[in-house]
């Protein structure tokens, strides 16, 4: 991080920021201070508690899965006509459910831990259970991957018993016999050893307990993941090929090979990013203690509201202070005034500028305590969202202004320093 040179003049005092970092386009998306996430998707309903989201691209698998499944049907039933399709369509809808049960056993598993999960998001090839904090115990680990293909081994099962019930060839003993497929292809899927899948995660937890380093556990499984993408980028359309997986192609090439290759791709793309962004995330969290409300503030003066706003950047200049802090006549604080609004007013009407008419009040959860760091600090902020925050020693004592821009730059300097695996 470039160092900033002291200013003499008392707006660049107050407008002095760490310099910016460079942009990390690819980096992971940690949590935002001060930012609300957006949805990400159609509200489909809160079950537990936690905001269920389907993406648009749910949209194109699941028309994806109608058509597909539509031409195994009119094969296996083709008295079903262009009924098929609406056969087809109830398949998609349903093994989505059972994707989302998938991710319900994570989601219940991780607040029975006590670890906050934002959302669940219904998406291309899945979902995505977004849980907020790491566990702390590798056993824990283990349990919170494990519990998702194992609710969709046991879905596996009922459907298979509810093969036994129904005549074979018929539409409900097709749509079970799909059923039951698809839910052990998710759970044998998801078993890979490699992250972002569960299985990597109950390796990570496993080379955690051996080594007692969780970052250990995350490298390994980072990297069996990479190495898991290049063999279903290979693996998966030579298997396709030799009739392993199904009916065997007569010959590489056409509609069907490039079909074949392009959804190993697609798939090695997503594990690929997943294993890398893993491991970023990982080696971010092992800098996060480094993000401490104390060195992220800036130092403050009191002033009182009527104080003219040239003479409250004096005094902020021979203090050698960069923020303001509105306090009464006791001294208690009340406001801090905006950035924001100090640079908007031209230099010669400050004089006559209270700096009261510039501040904003202080609302409940704008006193961030100076202790406090990393996680924890990056949580506080984005609970209770503002572009500044009143810093206070355990004693009560004003520290100084903590403004969300400095954090999300140290935040992203975080990021930047090592991310290469």
């Amino acid at each position: 991080m470039d160092e900033s040179g002291k200013s003499q003049d008392p707006e660049e005092s107050v407008r002095s920021q760490p310099p910016e970092p460079p942009e990390q386009k690819n980096a992971p998306k940690g949590p935002t201070p001060g930012k609300k996430r957006s949805g990400g998707g159609i509200l489909m309903g809160r079950p537990f508690g936690v905001p269920v989201y389907v993406a648009p691209s749910w949209f194109l698998v699941a028309a994806l899965i109608t058509w597909v499944f539509g031409g195994q049907l009119e094969r296996v039933l083709p008295e079903l006509g262009g009924a098929r399709y609406l056969v087809s369509l109830f398949f998609a809808v349903a093994f989505y459910a059972s994707v989302l049960i998938h991710e319900l056993a994570h989601t219940v598993a991780a607040l029975r831990f006590k670890l906050p999960v934002r959302r669940i998001q219904l998406q291309f090839f899945g979902g995505v259970s977004e849980i907020e904090k790491e566990t702390e115990t590798p056993g824990r680990e283990f349990v919170l991957a494990f519990v998702g293909p194992l609710l969709s081994l046991v879905l596996a099962g009922i459907f298979y018993a509810g093969m036994q019930l129904v005549e074979p060839g018929t539409i409900p003993g097709v749509l079970l016999a799909g059923l039951m497929f698809s839910n052990l292809i998710v759970a044998v899927f998801n078993l890979l050893p490699g992250l972002p899948l569960d299985g990597g995660r109950m390796l990570r937890a496993l080379v955690w307990k051996i080594t007692g380093r969780p970052m250990s556990g995350t490298i390994a499984a980072a990297w069996v993941g990479r190495a898991l993408a290049v063999t279903v980028l290979i693996g998966l359309p030579l298997l396709t090929h030799t009739g392993a997986l199904g009916s065997a192609r007569p010959e590489i090439g056409g509609a069907d090979s490039l079909t074949d290759a392009l959804l190993a791709a697609i798939l090695a793309a997503i594990i690929w990013t997943g294993a890398g962004n893993s491991l970023r995330m990982a080696r971010l969290r092992e800098r996060l203690p480094d993000l401490t409300a104390r060195t992220l503030t800036r130092r403050a003066v009191p002033v009182e509201t009527d104080t003219p706003l040239s003479e409250a950047l004096r005094r902020a200049n021979d203090a050698g202070a960069s923020a303001l802090v509105v306090v009464d006549r006791q001294g208690t604080p009340t406001a801090l005034v905006r950035e924001a609004a100090i640079v908007g007013v031209p230099d010669h009407r400050r004089p006559w500028v209270p700096v009261g008419t510039l501040a904003q009040d202080l609302k409940d959860g704008m006193r961030v305590s100076a202790e406090l760091a990393g996680e924890d600090l990056l949580e506080y902020l984005r609970a209770t969202p503002a572009t500044e925050y009143l810093v206070i020693e355990d004693t009560g004592e004003i520290y100084g202004v903590l403004s969300t821009g400095d954090v999300e730059r140290a935040f992203v300097s975080a990021m930047a320093r090592k991310v290469g695996s």
